[in-house]
């Protein structure tokens, strides 16, 4: 089989497919060898590139996926981005952000370091599947650990955690706990 045929049977799986697909899962589905695949992706990735393509080639969560360009997408997201109701609130991204950069963490942990009760937010987040149960503390009552899950990284278009935004000192100063 052709590069090019290649190439186009993982573009059509990556339109079809509505969620993310790691590289052994390509394998299952198209049946090419991993290596065709990699190839593939990379060529994918480069042609994507170009401004003759709206769409782009990303990585989230250790699969690939197509999606909008952001210059585009910042003119459709208002017809097919996520309705006002799917919208997290202030208090729930700064909730998810307290996680997201200091994980694994217990909710009296987020508690300490936002000043208030994080119960209703924990239970949006959980609801939404953005974070899950990743552990215990081992400390007495073993509490509760918290962590991002795929969804998050999907959402926010991250290929993994250590994609996040980098925090200046200020910033890290406020995701540390009151001792």
């Amino acid at each position: 089989m052709s590069r090019q045929k290649e190439i186009n049977i993982l573009e059509i799986v990556l339109y079809l497919e509505s969620e993310p697909v790691d590289v052994n899962r390509l394998v299952r589905i198209t049946k090419l060898s991993k290596e065709a695949i990699e190839e593939a992706l990379v060529e994918m990735k480069a042609s994507y590139m170009s401004d003759e393509h709206g769409l782009e080639l990303v990585e989230i969560g250790g699969g690939f996926s197509l999606s909008p360009k952001k210059e585009y997408w910042e003119v459709l997201k208002e017809r097919y981005g996520r309705k006002n109701e799917n919208r997290l609130s202030k208090a729930a991204l700064e909730t998810l952000s307290i996680i997201a950069y200091s994980q694994p963490i217990t909710k009296a942990e987020i508690e300490s370091i936002r000043g208030v009760n994080a119960d209703s937010m924990m239970k949006v987040l959980q609801s939404r599947d953005l974070i899950k149960v990743v552990g215990k503390k081992d400390v007495p009552g073993k509490p509760v650990q918290y962590g991002t899950t795929k969804e998050f990284l999907t959402l926010f278009r991250l290929k993994s955690i250590a994609d996040l935004p980098k925090l200046d000192e200020l910033d890290s100063e406020r995701f540390e706990e009151d001792e």
